[in-house]
């Protein structure tokens, strides 16, 4: 057994003693981890409903109920997309936005940044697809009022408390998701995506994922794929010059299909970097190590606050360099330090962890990160389309509207745009006194649908608020199966298996399964665990013809003459 390996198994156990703990604080929601998993958002707080989709800031707007002061939660009672007209800074704190209460599809955000600078804030299933149209059009209007450049899909700094869960970012001009120099920060569960490469920003070719940091702040479970490099920027104490308080845990994290680099920099403080899954792609360079590079940290050149030549500490263990086994074995083959540097940079055993961080294995968090990371209650076509590249290890376009390759887009119109995100507006739930809670929902809770006031309250759970509990429920079908191992065995997966199974993802008709062994038999089951469907089949390379399978994803295990049983993943359409 490697070093490494020894590291990671004793990271793992580390961990999951702080599994079920007696929590001195009450958690933001059910599922909440890392260093904000108490924020509080708008717990107690009033309630205020998005009923159009405008953006002109009047009552029943995302802007309105933004910009309103005091603790509130936000709800909607409306799907689709809203075209900002600005930038939409969040400045007013102890917020949450509930992304999981729209009905239909969801919400989804397009045209200008969303920037958080307040503090005491959740944000939960929410899609921030800024695109091009906005800045395209001040370009041809020759309006340089507003300064593109910076424009992320989301980002903040400098605010504290904050959780971003099961949210999607894409179609970036500047970052995909920026968030560093905050206190007490999580996010997890979340898809940053296909940055614009060459679109128009002042610098020419851009497209990254996200600068990260924190004092401490936590970054688990979420998908980074096709992004130029950035993967991401590790911001350091440069700003700060407290290389002390800088903390960060990336852990559990996807990258796929990165160009020039993969992550980098982190000039001061403290990061665990532990298991996370590379996949390289078509973009990847080759050259320098890049295609197998974990990480290349820099030391501060002196140009902020911070004194030149101070260097971060970093821990490396579990990560998975897929088409790398040396350094999947070995992961300090792929820690790339920039300059000279001092072995004292690095160390073998983690960093002081954030209570109730739970880590899985690389391989099982891959599985639980394309399974149901991003705004996944109802996934939109975008996210779908990039977690079948990620699986399948291809890209939709092979070159941009304006010469971008391997993958990178150069706008949103160069994979389709936005969707279209509907609902049935007799779906939406009664709900008289606006407290949040739909009538029959409060009825068969015991609740009084004509009393404002019993949302606020505790009588269901004694942690949390009422029309928490209902916002908690609402989410729990992906919450309580996102960990995978604990209800199914597809952590046995293996990436690098001798297993082929075509087409995939799949529609209908015949099916291919291909192995170097005599096959017995082949059965699918869902994520659960639960078997839907088997077929015995004789031979090393056979067709069949499928039955009609819902769209998802499914675990398909293929059993040898041999008893070895080889299980892997298919994507049905």
């Amino acid at each position: 057994m490697s070093k490494n390996s020894r590291v990671t198994i004793l990271c793992f156990l580390i961990s999951s003693v702080f599994l079920f703990p007696i929590f001195a604080q009450v958690p933001a929601f059910p599922g909440a981890e890392g260093d904000g998993m108490y924020t509080t958002g708008g717990r107690g707080g009033k309630i205020l409903y998005v009923t159009k989709l405008t953006d002109d800031g009047t009552t029943g707007t995302l802007r309105w109920a933004i910009n309103q002061s005091g603790a509130r939660i936000i709800m909607f009672k409306v799907a689709g997309i809203i075209p900002l007209t600005s930038e939409l800074r969040i400045k007013n704190s102890n917020l949450t936005i509930a992304g999981q209460s729209a009905p239909g599809d969801g919400i989804c955000l397009k045209n200008y940044p969303v920037v958080v600078q307040a503090s005491n804030v959740i944000i939960r299933f929410m899609r921030f697809r800024m695109g091009d149209e906005a800045a395209a059009a001040d370009k041809l209007a020759g309006n340089t009022s507003y300064s593109w450049d910076g424009a992320d899909a989301i980002w903040g700094r400098d605010a504290s408390n904050i959780i971003l869960d099961h949210c999607s970012m894409s179609w970036n001009i500047d970052e995909c998701a920026s968030f560093y120099d905050n206190k007490n920060f999580t996010m997890q569960w979340c898809i940053l995506a296909e940055s614009l490469r060459n679109s128009v920003h002042s610098k020419g070719a851009h497209g990254y994922g996200g600068i990260w940091g924190g004092e401490p702040a936590t970054f688990h479970h979420n998908l980074l794929a096709f992004h130029d490099s950035r993967n991401p920027r590790f911001c350091g104490s440069r700003y700060t010059n407290s290389p002390a308080t800088e903390k960060v845990n990336f852990t559990n994290n996807v990258i796929y299909n990165w160009g020039s680099n993969s992550g980098y920099a982190g000039e001061g403080g403290y990061y665990n970097m532990m298991n996370n899954y590379y996949r390289s792609g078509k973009a990847t360079k080759t050259s320098n190590g890049v295609y197998y590079r974990i990480f290349s940290p820099n030391a501060d050149d002196g140009s902020n606050t911070q004194p030149k030549g101070v260097w971060g500490h970093f821990h490396l263990s579990g990560n998975i360099m897929i088409n790398t086994p040396s350094v999947t074995e070995n992961n300090w083959l792929g820690f790339q330090p920039s300059g000279t540097y001092s072995d004292s940079i690095k160390s073998e055993v983690p960093f002081e962890f954030p209570p109730y961080l739970r880590l899985q294995r690389a391989d099982s968090a891959y599985l639980s990160v394309t399974s149901f990371a991003g705004a996944s209650l109802k996934r939109d076509a975008v996210d779908t389309r990039i977690v079948n590249n990620v699986l399948n290890g291809t890209v939709t376009v092979t070159s941009g509207s304006n010469g971008s390759t391997g993958g990178f887009i150069d706008s949103q119109a160069d994979v389709g745009g936005w969707p279209e995100y509907t609902y049935d507006p007799a779906s939406v739930p009664s709900d008289t006194d606006a407290d949040g809670m739909p009538d029959d929902w409060e009825t068969s809770k015991g609740l009084n649908p004509n009393d404002a006031t019993d949302g606020s309250t505790k009588t269901l759970d004694g942690q949390y608020t009422n029309v928490e509990v209902y916002l908690n429920e609402l989410a729990a079908p992906v919450v309580n199966r996102q960990y995978l191992e604990s209800n199914t065995a597809v952590n046995e997966i293996q990436a690098n298996s001798s297993l082929r199974i075509y087409p995939n993802p799949f529609k209908s008709g015949n099916l291919n399964i291909k192995t170097d062994e005599k096959i017995n038999k082949v059965g699918f089951y869902l994520l659960t665990g639960t078997k839907i469907y088997e077929k015995e089949i004789v031979g090393t390379e056979v067709s069949f013809t499928m039955p009609q399978l819902n769209v998802g994803i499914y675990l398909v295990k293929v059993k040898m003459e041999n008893g070895k049983v080889l299980p892997t993943l298919l994507i049905v359409e």
